[in-house]
């Protein structure tokens, strides 16, 4: 395969550097020669030209096409998530590996910064006397768990789906609370005046 035929290579290469760019940098080795063939993003500070320093990559894995995902370090300490793909020619032999460098330094900061946001270890339980006359925590625990039963989400819900959760809201006594009609019509999205039909109705046949 002559190089000018790695040309596929180098697009797909440019096209999935520019899609994640900056964050991934993607790097065709010519097995070949054993140079670096094309660096697309180049975050590695490497050069076209490099060694590609895969002589032992075939030895040791002869038959794998994929190999990773598998962690490195970046020259400025960041972490890099590497996967590479072993490309062949139309008789199977290897001509180029595709190295596909990930870096996910930003991604676990953020991870981080969402666990200590959203840590438990400092909740303490729902205090009673504060809650023991929330309706709107009784609604709101009772309308999900109706709707998790079901497997329905609280935007697909019909006419008849509405019209069945009134009824089971005011069977389990969610109409007692104060303005209790009017947030769950907005909750809901109804109009105030078709729940107090159907809890008319729904006296009616009492």
């Amino acid at each position: 395969m002559p190089a000018a035929d790695l040309d596929n290579y180098r697009a797909i290469a440019d096209a999935v550097a520019a899609l994640f760019f900056p964050h991934v940098e993607v790097v065709l080795h010519d097995l070949r020669t054993q140079k670096i063939d094309h660096i697309a993003n180049n975050i590695s500070k490497r050069a076209v030209g490099d060694d590609a320093a895969l002589e032992d990559l075939l030895e040791n894995t002869p038959d794998e096409r994929t190999i990773g995902p598998y962690e490195k370090l970046n020259w400025d300490g960041q972490k890099i998530r590497s996967l590479s793909t072993v490309l062949r020619d139309a008789r199977g032999t290897p001509v180029a590996v595709l190295c596909l460098n990930f870096n996910i330094t930003l991604l676990e900061s953020a991870r981080q910064a969402l666990e200590l946001l959203l840590s438990s270890s400092k909740l303490i339980p729902q205090p009673d006397s504060l809650f023991r006359d929330d309706w709107q925590e009784r609604i709101n625990t009772f309308l999900h768990a109706w709707l998790q039963q079901r497997q329905l989400g609280l935007n697909l819900l019909t006419r008849e789906h509405k019209r069945e959760l009134v009824e089971a809201l005011h069977a389990e006594g969610a109409f007692k609370g104060k303005s209790a009609a009017n947030y769950i019509a907005n909750v809901l999205n109804m109009g105030r005046a078709t729940v107090y039909k159907h809890l008319k109705e729904i006296k009616g046949e009492a």
